[in-house]
């Protein structure tokens, strides 16, 4: 086997699967123009009117993800981000994307429960 081929087989395997970077899934963007106030708490809710968002061909498979995530159960991006393996800058980008085609709409938490979260965050980034 060439050297080429031990390297490959050092970082890929069958059951690895497909590999795509980050930034592929946001076609190279760090922001969009739909990112109101994304930061970890808020709360992503879809819209009563998304009825299928695999008929859109513009949404990538994560976008359908997090509209279906988000259906019965408003979803923080924290959450989203660990529901979906995926970096909290890429979440951000892709529920930036959805709000700006209406297919979610974002909730900041009440007050007392924002400060609690915060508290909650903060405690876990100490561990």
């Amino acid at each position: 086997m060439s050297a080429d081929g031990q390297a490959r087989s050092h970082w890929f395997d069958d059951e690895a699967g497909p590999v795509v970077r980050p930034y592929a899934m946001t076609r190279g963007r760090t922001s969009s123009q739909g990112q109101h106030r994304l930061d970890l708490i808020a709360v992503v809710v879809t819209e009563p009117h998304a009825d299928d968002p695999e008929a859109d061909h513009m949404l990538s498979p994560e976008h359908v993800d997090i509209v279906e995530l988000c259906r019965d159960v408003p979803q923080s991006v924290a959450e989203l981000a660990a529901e979906l393996d995926l970096p909290i800058g890429v979440v951000r980008v892709l529920v930036g994307d959805l709000v700006d085609a209406e297919f979610v709409h974002v909730n900041r938490p009440v007050p007392p429960a924002e400060s609690i979260l915060r508290d909650v965050i903060n405690g876990l980034r100490a561990l």
